[in-house]
């Protein structure tokens, strides 16, 4: 499970603030690499480590799940982040591709906005706005999601990313 965020808010704009008045950084070496560090390298790895022991042992069945979010669509003041998830959902491709002969499924969920504790008033209210969003999730509503592509019941399924809304 590739669960981990190095976010910081960047940008290639001058602005000093985002959309929601928060502090925006510019896109440079220091913010790169370090949403880049966690979200894409350590992923990267994280499977090639999988794919290495799972071939070893001559296994027949396993799962790589990733979460992720727009980011091969574009992640305006977040830009960093957009861009090493769009770099996951590669790797997570690849792998299911690579990886479908040793009984390997690889896929990526792409949750809503999810309160894990971050969620505040306005942010609800940026969701009830939106017209591609239609809830704040829990953790456990993309944990359910999560489980089934785990489970048996997704052999089927591999190298997708299920947006969930």
């Amino acid at each position: 499970m590739n669960n981990a965020s190095g976010w910081v808010a960047d940008s290639f704009k001058t602005a000093e603030r985002d959309r929601f008045e928060q502090s925006l950084h510019r896109v440079d070496a220091e913010t790169f690499a370090r949403v880049f560090d966690v979200d894409a390298r350590a992923s990267a790895l994280l499977i090639s480590e999988f794919a290495r022991r799972h071939v070893d042992r001559e296994a027949t069945w396993g799962r790589i799940v990733g979460l992720t979010s727009a980011g091969s669509e574009g992640f305006p003041e977040e830009v960093s982040y957009g861009a090493a998830k769009a770099a996951l959902e590669s790797y997570t491709k690849s792998a299911a591709l690579e990886l479908a002969g040793h009984g390997v499924t690889a896929n990526l969920v792409h949750p809503p906005v999810t309160d894990t504790g971050w969620v505040t008033d306005e942010v609800r209210a940026f969701v009830d706005r939106s017209r591609e969003l239609f809830h704040v999730a829990t953790p456990d509503e993309v944990a359910e999601v999560v489980l089934y592509l785990v489970s048996d019941h997704a052999r089927l399924i591999t190298a997708n990313v299920a947006r969930l809304r």
